[in-house]
């Protein structure tokens, strides 16, 4: 069991959002939501130093997609001097999840440093193996 980890999910569909951390939940995550990227955005610049260890993504929202959420991330800790990097939410790692996955927003994803690019609907187990995956890799986005 992963006990204390964090994960932020952010859906604006709020069945598809309870769906996530409902898969999630047995792993034992501390399970966050959010329903648009503005609103992750904001949850980060307020627990600034109480790091999530996941971020799970759609990538159409209203106000702010997914990419551009993981743009921000980049740029807000890009522009830190590399002594106070990791005093603010180092980057996280960021699984994506979208009904409308066209190629080419799947691999400016990648490119990006997405852990990973699911395809909604997913199957619950792919979902729960991709997300054990990047907590144990620890690998940031």
């Amino acid at each position: 069991m992963l006990s204390t980890r964090r994960v932020l999910i952010a859906d604006d569909d709020l069945e598809v959002r309870s769906g996530i951390a409902e898969l999630l939940t047995p792993l034992g995550l501390e399970i966050l939501q959010a329903e648009s990227g503005l609103e992750v955005l904001d949850w980060l610049a307020r627990h600034a130093r109480d790091p999530l260890d996941l971020l799970v993504l759609d990538m159409h929202m209203p106000g702010c997609s997914g990419l551009e959420v993981l743009t921000a991330l980049k740029l807000r800790v890009g522009s830190l001097p590399s002594a106070r990097r990791d005093e603010v939410h180092p980057l996280v790692p960021t699984i994506f999840c979208s009904g409308r996955a066209e190629p080419e927003l799947e691999r400016r994803a990648i490119e990006m440093g997405a852990f990973c690019f699911l395809k909604k609907p997913v199957r619950p187990d792919h979902l729960r193996g991709e997300v054990l995956r990047a907590l144990e890799s620890g690998r940031a986005a």
